[in-house]
C-alpha cells in the first residue's frame, strides 16, 4: 500500500469517527457533574478529594488551549478501560512528587507524546540503518513502550526524591514545633507559625493540611488526610500524632521529641549502612582488576620451575 492510499484510509476513517460522533454524541461523564454536591459530605467524613482543577483553563499556552482539550478528550476515551484505583493511584503519586498543579489526564498526555516521539526516532534510525520493516516497526514498538514508561519512572523517583527530602527535614520540624508547643502555642498554632516563616517539602506538606481546614475538613481529619498522603512513613507518624494532638490533647512536644530521635536513630542507621555498601563497592576495583595481575605475576614463572626452561 502507496502512502497516499495508506493517508486516504487514515481521512477517511477520522471522517467516518466524526460523523459518527456528531450523530450519537458521547455520553457526559457523571462524575464532574455529581462531585460538587458530593463534596460536602466527603469533606464532613473526612474522605474529601484531591484539590483538581481543570486543565482547559489552567494552561496557560495558546497551542495547549487550542488542542488540548481533544486531546484530553481522547486521552480519557482510550484509558476508559482503566478502573478507577488506577487514576487515585496516579493522582496519589502526582501528590507525592509535588506537581500538585498536574492532572492524571495530563500525566497521560505526557506519557503518549513521549511514547510517540521516542518511538518515532527509533523506527527512523531503523529505517536509516537497517532498512528493513519489521525491524522498523519493532523499533517504533519498542521505542514507544520506553517512551510510556520513561515519564512513570520519573514520576516515581520524583516520590523517591522527595520522602527522602521529607526524611531530612522532619526531624528540624519536629524541634521546632515541639519549641513552640512548649512555649504555650497549641499545635494549630505552632503549625501556622513553622508555616509562615518556613520551606520545604514537610511545609508544603502542612500548609496543605490549613487550607483543606479553610475549605471545611476537621482539624485531625485533615492531618490524617495528609498522613494518608505522605510518601514517607515518619511523616505520616507526625502528622497523625498531630491530629491526636488536636483531638485529644495528648502530649505534643514529648511525643515530637521522640519522633525526632527515632528519626536521627534511623538516619545514623542508614548512613551506616550506605557507608558499609560505599566500602564494599570500592573493593571491585581491586578484586577485578589487581588479583588478575597478581596472579599472572604468581603464575608466570611457573613453567619455568616445573619444566626447568629459562
Amino acid at each position: 500500500m502507496s502512502a497516499a492510499a495508506l493517508l486516504g484510509v487514515v481521512a477517511v476513517a477520522a471522517g467516518a469517527g466524526a460523523c459518527a460522533s456528531i450523530v450519537i454524541p458521547p455520553t457526559r461523564r457523571l462524575a464532574p457533574r455529581v462531585r460538587p454536591y458530593s463534596l460536602p459530605a466527603r469533606t464532613a467524613l473526612g474522605c474529601a478529594e484531591l484539590p483538581s482543577r481543570d486543565p482547559a483553563v489552567s494552561t496557560r499556552h495558546a497551542l495547549a488551549r487550542l488542542f488540548g482539550p481533544p486531546l484530553l478528550a481522547i486521552v480519557r476515551r482510550a484509558s476508559g478501560f482503566a478502573a478507577s484505583r488506577g487514576e487515585d493511584r496516579l493522582a496519589r503519586l502526582l501528590h507525592q512528587a509535588g506537581e500538585r498543579e498536574r492532572t492524571p489526564d495530563e500525566q497521560r498526555v505526557r506519557q503518549l507524546a513521549q511514547g510517540f516521539a521516542i518511538g518515532g526516532l527509533s523506527g527512523a534510525a531503523a529505517a536509516v540503518v537497517l532498512r528493513a520493516p519489521a525491524a522498523v516497526l519493532a523499533a517504533g514498538v519498542a521505542g514507544f513502550v520506553v517512551g510510556h514508561t520513561r515519564s512513570r519512572r520519573q514520576l516515581e523517583r520524583r516520590v523517591a526524591s522527595r520522602a527522602a527530602q521529607l526524611r531530612l527535614e522532619l526531624y528540624t520540624v519536629n524541634q521546632l514545633l515541639a519549641l513552640h508547643v512548649r512555649t504555650g502555642a497549641g499545635p494549630m498554632q505552632a503549625v501556622q507559625r513553622l508555616v509562615d516563616r518556613g520551606s520545604g517539602a514537610a511545609v508544603t506538606d502542612l500548609r496543605d493540611v490549613l487550607a483543606w481546614i479553610r475549605g471545611g475538613t476537621s482539624e485531625a481529619a485533615a492531618f490524617r488526610r495528609a498522613g494518608e498522603l505522605t510518601p514517607e512513613p515518619n511523616a505520616a507518624r507526625t502528622y497523625q500524632l498531630l491530629a491526636a494532638g488536636v483531638e485529644r490533647g495528648v502530649d505534643l512536644a514529648g511525643g515530637l521529641l521522640a519522633l525526632s530521635e527515632d528519626i536521627r536513630d534511623a538516619r545514623r542507621e542508614q548512613l551506616h549502612k550506605d557507608a558499609v555498601r560505599r566500602r564494599a563497592a570500592m573493593l571491585i576495583p581491586t578484586i577485578g582488576i589487581l588479583a588478575p595481575l597478581m596472579l599472572l605475576f604468581i603464575a608466570a614463572p611457573l613453567p619455568s620451575i616445573v619444566l626447568g626452561h629459562r
